[in-house]
């Protein structure tokens, strides 16, 4: 029997789930998290075979980061009405298995836990396709933290004081920018570094960044809805 861990603060969302699984055999809801800390209180007393979470605006990428961090071997699945191909490659990126959309059958809703509890990510093809689309960019750490700096609305001036470098490097670095992102003003680049630098990002190595993955991770994808077990 598998054990879920479901945080979500909507008990009507939390009954239909205990009673979705009630007449399946394999999983039951064992508990669930109205808070973060909760769900953090339910893993340190008695861990779950998997957690899913009900992704509402209260919960956060920080939030996520707190409870992947106390869950450490139980894969975290995330439930969504919809997600940002940005959004969905960070989460993948930190450590999460699954991202279980709301409004697909229950069979596959199923289908999706027994995978992910089997040590499979889950993705939906369309998602996949999406994220391995995105061109990928190799931003070194001078320029992620010139973009940082941009994402904060500092002038070429400001961000020349904080790099300790001058205002005409400042306009260099920038349009070499334009051109390795592939925008065409400062507007676009500063949208850029609010989706894909400003966060969790902060190796001092040059890293290899793909467009909304702020962390290294080389999540395993193939055509349809699963991919092959994790390594």
């Amino acid at each position: 029997m598998k054990d879920i861990l479901l945080y979500s603060n909507q008990p009507v969302l939390a009954a239909g789930l205990h009673a979705s699984l009630a007449s399946q055999p394999g999983f039951r809801l064992a508990a669930v998290g109205r808070t973060i800390q909760e769900v953090i209180e339910h893993i340190r007393a008695t861990p779950a075979s998997l957690i899913l979470i009900d992704l509402t605006t209260e919960m956060t990428l920080e939030g996520l980061k707190q409870i992947h961090s106390e869950a450490r071997r139980i894969p975290v699945v995330l439930w969504v009405e919809s997600v940002s191909i940005e959004f969905a490659a960070q989460v993948i990126g930190m450590g999460v298995r699954g991202i279980l959309r709301k409004t697909i059958s229950l069979d596959l809703h199923l289908k999706c836990l027994q995978s992910v509890a089997a040590g499979e990510l889950w993705l939906e093809k369309i998602l996949t396709d999406q994220i391995l689309s995105t061109r990928r960019v190799n931003l070194t750490q001078r320029e992620r933290d010139l973009l940082g700096l941009l994402a904060q609305g500092l002038r070429n001036k400001e961000i020349a004081y904080h790099l300790k470098i001058t205002e005409g490097t400042v306009k260099v670095y920038l349009s070499h920018l334009f051109r390795k992102v592939g925008v065409s003003d400062r507007l676009e680049l500063a949208l850029f570094a609010l989706r894909n630098i400003v966060g969790p990002m902060a190796a001092s190595e040059p890293k290899s960044l793909r467009p909304g993955e702020l962390v290294d991770a080389t999540p395993l994808f193939v055509p349809g809805f699963l991919s092959r077990p994790a390594a």
